[in-house]
C-alpha cells in the first residue's frame, strides 16, 4: 500500500517516512527536485519505505499519471503551500481523503481568508487590492493608513513583502513591485504592532489542538525575513488559553477543518492579530522542534489524517521534551556559496546544536531579504526555548557562510 506525498517541506522526509512504514505503507514522494531533500535522503538508511518518483510537479497531467501508476494508493500529502491546491484537486480527483479543494483556494489567498474573517465576524484587519504602481498610494493612504505592510496574497517564504512606515517608502515599494511577478495579487493591509508568533495546531473535524506557540524573530526593518525561531513559548496559562481559543475560532471560520495548521499572528496590546494561515506543519525545522517536544513522531498525525483517520496526537501526549531553537544563517552579499566557516567548532557549544544545509557549496546566492537566501539552519535544546534561543543564537553566531563574488 502506498501513500504519496506531492512534493513536501524541505526538513521532516524521514520522519514522515517512518511514519508511513509504522502504518504499514511506503511513502513515494513526487517531487521535480531531489535537490531540494538532498540533506534527508542522505541520512536515511537504505531499507527505509520512501520512494522517490522525478516528475514535473507543475504539470498536473504528469502528476496525475505519476499517481495513478502506484501500487494500491491509499492518501496523498501536501504539506506546502505552492502544491496545496493543485494536491487538493488531485485528492479529490483519485477518490483520496483530502480537504475541500474550495476551501484549499480560500486559505491559500491571504486576502480572501481576511476577507471571510470579516465577513464571518471573526475579526481579521481591513486589507485592500492594490495595482503596483505610483498611482495606489492614494488608495493604500485612504482605506489602510500608515504604517502598512504590501504582500502578494499567494506569496511564500516572505518574498514580496514591503513594511511602509511613510508616503517615500509607499512611493517606493509600489515602484519595486511594479517590476515583479506575483504568485496572487498585491493588496495592502495596517502593519501589526507587537511581536510575531505562530500557533502550531492539529484539527480533525473542525476540533483544533494547539501544539504549541513559536516564536518568530524577524530581521529589522524594513525587510522581513526570517531570523530565528524556538519552540514552545511559554506563556502564561490564561494567555495561552487565550491563543488556542483564538487559533480554534479563526481556523474554523477560515474553513480549515483537518489537519495541520501553521497560524502566524502579531500578539498586540489587544490580543492575537492574525498574520496568515498555513495549512500545513510549519516549515524549516518546526516539525522536528514539535516531535522533540511531544517525545513523538508527529508526522504520524500527518498520516492518520491522508489516511481519512482521526489522528492519535489530539489527545496527547502533552510537551514535556526539551525545547529547540533554530537560528536561519545568511550570507552578507550574493555569489556563489563556497561553504561555511565554524562548522567544525560546533561540538564545543552547549545544546547538543545540529546543523542543516539547505544549500551546497557552489549553489547560487541571489536573493538575500527572504528565505531563499538562507543557506542552513542551526539548531539547538535546552531546557526551555528561551534557553535553547540563547544557546542557537550563540552557537549560529560562529558559523559564516562562505560565499564567492564570481561565477
Amino acid at each position: 500500500m502506498t501513500i504519496a506525498a506531492l512534493e513536501a517541506l524541505t526538513f521532516g522526509l524521514g520522519r514522515m517516512a517512518a511514519a508511513a512504514g509504522r502504518a504499514g505503507h511506503r511513502l513515494c514522494l513526487l517531487t521535480g527536485n531531489r535537490a531540494v531533500y538532498r540533506h534527508e535522503l542522505a541520512r536515511l538508511a537504505p531499507d527505509a519505505p520512501l520512494d522517490v518518483v522525478d516528475v514535473d510537479t507543475h504539470d498536473p497531467a504528469a502528476c496525475r499519471a505519476a499517481l495513478a501508476a502506484l501500487p494500491d494508493l491509499r492518501g496523498l500529502i501536501n504539506s506546502t503551500d505552492t502544491w496545496s491546491v493543485p494536491g487538493a484537486d488531485l485528492a479529490a480527483e483519485f477518490g483520496l481523503p483530502g480537504p475541500d479543494p474550495a476551501a484549499v483556494r480560500v486559505l491559500r489567498d491571504k486576502l480572501r481568508v481576511r476577507e471571510l474573517l470579516r465577513a464571518r465576524g471573526a475579526g481579521g484587519a481591513r486589507a485592500v487590492v492594490v495595482r503596483p504602481g505610483p498611482g495606489a498610494a492614494d488608495d493604500v493612504l485612504r482605506e489602510v493608513g500608515l504604517p502598512a505592510v504590501l504582500k502578494d496574497s499567494a506569496g511564500t517564504s516572505s518574498r514580496n513583502v514591503w513594511l511602509v512606515r511613510d508616503e517615500r517608502h509607499l512611493a517606493a515599494a509600489l515602484a519595486e513591485a511594479g517590476e515583479r511577478a506575483f504568485a496572487g495579487r498585491l493588496f495592502a493591509e495596517p502593519f501589526l504592532s507587537g511581536p510575531v508568533y505562530s500557533a502550531e495546531t492539529l484539527s480533525w473535524r473542525g476540533r483544533t489542538r494547539l501544539l504549541g506557540v513559536l516564536s518568530r524573530q524577524m530581521s529589522p526593518e524594513p525587510h522581513v525575513r526570517e531570523e530565528a525561531a524556538a519552540f514552545p513559548v511559554a506563556h502564561p496559562p490564561a494567555e495561552r488559553r487565550r491563543i488556542e481559543e483564538w487559533a480554534d475560532d479563526t481556523l474554523r471560520a477560515a474553513g480549515h477543518l483537518d489537519g495541520f495548521a501553521h497560524v502566524e499572528f502579531v500578539l498586540t496590546a489587544d490580543g492575537p492579530e492574525l498574520v496568515e494561515i498555513n495549512r500545513r506543519i510549519g516549515g524549516a525545522l518546526v516539525g522536528e522542534a514539535l516531535c522533540r517536544a511531544h517525545g513523538v513522531n508527529v508526522y504520524e498525525a500527518m498520516i492518520d489524517t491522508a489516511l481519512g483517520r482521526r489522528p492519535a496526537l489530539l489527545d496527547g501526549p502533552e510537551p514535556t521534551g526539551p525545547a529547540t531553537a533554530f537560528v536561519l544563517l545568511y550570507p552578507d552579499r550574493a555569489g556563489t556559496l563556497t561553504g561555511w566557516s565554524g562548522l567544525g567548532g560546533l561540538g564545543a557549544f552547549p545544546g547538543d546544536p545540529r546543523w542543516y544545509p539547505t544549500m551546497a557549496p557552489g549553489d547560487r546566492v541571489e536573493h538575500l531579504t527572504d528565505q531563499r537566501g538562507c543557506t542552513g539552519i542551526l539548531l539547538a535544546g535546552g531546557a526551555t526555548a528561551e534557553l535553547a534561543l540563547h544557546r542557537a543564537l550563540s552557537a549560529a553566531g560562529s558559523v559564516r557562510p562562505l560565499v564567492s563574488a564570481g561565477d
